[in-house]
Parts: C-alpha cells; structure tokens; sequence
C-alpha cells in the first residue's frame, strides 16, 4: 500500500503526464489549422505555438520541425480513419461489398476540405524540396502503410507488403486527383460521378491484389 506522500507523488506524475498528452494534442490541432490557413511551407513555428496557447520551447518539447508535426497530425487522421471503416469491410461478405465500402469512405474524405489541403500542400512541399523527396516521401508511404494495416488487412488478407504499398499508392494518387478538381472546380462533377470514379478504382486495384495474392 502506498503511503500518503507516495500517493501523492503520483498524483502529481499523472497529471503531468495528463498535461503532456493535453499539450501536444492542442499543438497538433493547431498546427493542422495553420497549415489550412497560410500552407505548409508559409507557416512558422512561432504560430503554431501562438495559436495553441504554447511557448515555442513546449513546441520542440514535443516535435521536432514541422514535419514532424505534420506527420502526428497526418497519422491521427489515418488511425481516426481505420477504426471507422475496419468494423465494415470485416462484416462485408464478398469483394464487391468491399469495393462499396471503400468508395463510399473514400468520397467521404473529399468532402474534408481541411484535410486534402494538408496533404496536397505538404506534397508540394516535397516537390518544392527534392532534396527531401526520397527521404519524406518513404517516411509518408510507410507510415500511410502501417496506418491502414488493419484496413488493408480486411481488404486484402493475403496480399503481401508490395501489394499492400500498390494499393495505397494507387487510391492516393485516384485520391489526389479528384480532391484537386474537386476543390478547384467543385461544380465540375456531381457526387455521383465522383463515386462512381472511386468505385471502378477501388474495384481495380482489389481485384489485381486479391488476384496477385
């Protein structure tokens, strides 16, 4: 049993901890509103900070640079994602129910205007950067892969790692393309359209991995 000055050391390390868990999810909210606002390159740690309520040093006490930040936020995104969608493609009972299942989540991520800005503007960023290219285009595509793991593994359960890479790169890139017009010319095709879109490439790319596999 502890005592009363134990109990109250511990007390105090877990509403530390609280509070350190509180802090970067505020600086991860704040960054994600930043890099909507001004893009990923224009914006400053400084405003980060600002717009969290947070000192630059709480900032570099939880994150390196703004990649790295980016990445955090990026990765929440991706595991908020998968809990979603895992429930349903494990209750979907042949490939064609899949395919549904994904369209249908897919179209639901380019009604998050928010999101696709971040994405597309941290790719330009890469662009912008070749020097960075390799480097921060492997740290995405690994950490998209190991995010979607438990999806992948609804869709395709024998697939194999290089599998499993195609069929993340090839939606993103469908992903891309359509979250691109969408925001640039948003009346240029109706939601119909666009679904029916995802569906023939979510039909496409699990039909090669479930035949590859």
């Amino acid at each position: 049993m502890l005592h009363a000055g134990e109990r109250l050391l511990l007390k105090a390390s877990i509403h530390k901890q609280d509070r350190a868990v509180a802090t970067r999810r505020e600086l991860i909210q704040a960054a994600r509103a930043v890099f909507a606002a001004v893009g990923f390159e224009s914006a400053r740690i400084e405003q980060i900070a600002a717009k969290a309520g947070k000192t630059r040093g709480a900032f570099y006490a939880n994150f390196k640079d703004k990649e790295d930040v980016f990445f955090a936020l990026f990765e929440e995104d991706l595991m908020r994602d998968q809990r979603r969608i895992v429930a349903d493609l494990s209750a979907a009972v042949n490939l064609d129910e899949k395919i549904e299942i994904l369209a249908s989540h897919l179209d639901e991520w380019l009604h998050d205007r928010e999101r696709l800005l971040l994405n597309l503007e941290f790719k330009m960023y890469v662009i912008r950067h070749p020097r960075k290219r390799r480097r921060l285009h492997e740290l995405y595509m690994e950490m998209c892969t190991r995010c979607a793991m438990q999806k992948l593994n609804s869709l395709i359960p024998d697939a194999d790692v290089r599998e499993r890479r195609r069929l993340t790169t090839e939606m993103g890139a469908v992903i891309d393309g359509l979250a691109l017009n969408t925001m640039f010319n948003p009346d240029g095709l109706s939601r119909e359209q666009r679904t029916g879109l995802l569906r023939l490439a979510a039909r496409d790319a699990l039909r090669n991995a479930c035949s590859s596999g």
